[in-house]
């Protein structure tokens, strides 16, 4: 079992490593709120409004996982929103309210480079097992000449969100576009727990206001016994 963890990390690993290298040349990303789950380096303007619905599929048992979003720009480089998570088709739903705040603290205009940092408290409200948790993060984001877009950050949780315990650590995200209305992307959140993925896929502009993303998420462990999944988005801006 161990050995079989340590394969699964690894092969979670390269995958990234090898979608960075991919995507290293040429194009621009598309504006979005997250990459697949890591949080993006863009904010909505003052009076914007996006809404996003989120579903997984896991292949080896057909479960699956939906999860609305809404997000509102409040300007001065600042965003809240809300999410609902824990709605499952099988088994009991945890719904959990998720109240969002994203920050960019800094921005560097020309040089291509930004600081943010942002909050998820997550609120349960349907077969409790926790009264209230936080998600907490801090990332850097960097836009190359190539415009190829970076995101390193760190993060926190509380007990009972990520998994039973608090746990830390890294998250990190790589966006490529190619032409117009396409984009390669990869993110991660290292760790062993419920977020710990590696996540490649493509982000598609169908419309002016219409964004549809698809990834494969693999888990950090786990791979051999069923820990990965489809993930697909639709994101819409309003306004």
């Amino acid at each position: 079992m161990e050995v079989s963890r340590k394969l699964s990390a690894s092969l979670a690993k390269c995958t990234f490593a090898g979608i960075f290298l991919m995507v290293a040349f040429g194009g621009r990303s598309f504006a979005q709120e997250t990459v697949f789950n890591v949080p993006s380096g863009d904010i909505l303007d003052r009076g914007k409004v996006y809404t996003e619905f989120d579903l997984s599929y896991r292949p080896d048992d057909a479960f699956k996982t939906y999860t609305p979003r809404l997000v509102v720009g409040l300007g001065k480089r600042f965003e809240a929103g809300v999410n609902i998570n824990g709605i499952v088709d099988r088994g009991p739903s945890q719904t959990t309210i998720t109240p969002t705040v994203k920050w960019k603290l800094y921005d560097g205009g020309e040089n291509g480079t930004a600081f943010l940092v942002g909050d998820n408290l997550f609120i349960p409200v349907q077969n409790k097992t926790f009264d209230v948790g936080t998600w907490t993060y801090a990332e850097f984001v960097k836009v190359f000449k190539s415009k190829t877009r970076a995101t390193f950050g760190g993060y926190y949780t509380s007990a009972n969100v990520f998994a039973a315990a608090q746990r830390g650590g890294g998250q990190f995200a790589v966006e490529q576009g190619i032409g117009s209305k396409f984009t390669i992307a990869a993110d991660w959140f290292t760790g062993k727990h419920g977020a710990g993925y590696v996540t490649p896929g493509f982000v598609l502009k169908l419309t002016p206001k219409l964004t549809w993303y698809a990834g494969y998420e693999v888990g950090n462990t786990g791979v051999s016994i069923g820990n990965h999944q489809f993930l697909t988005e639709l994101g819409w801006n309003i306004n």
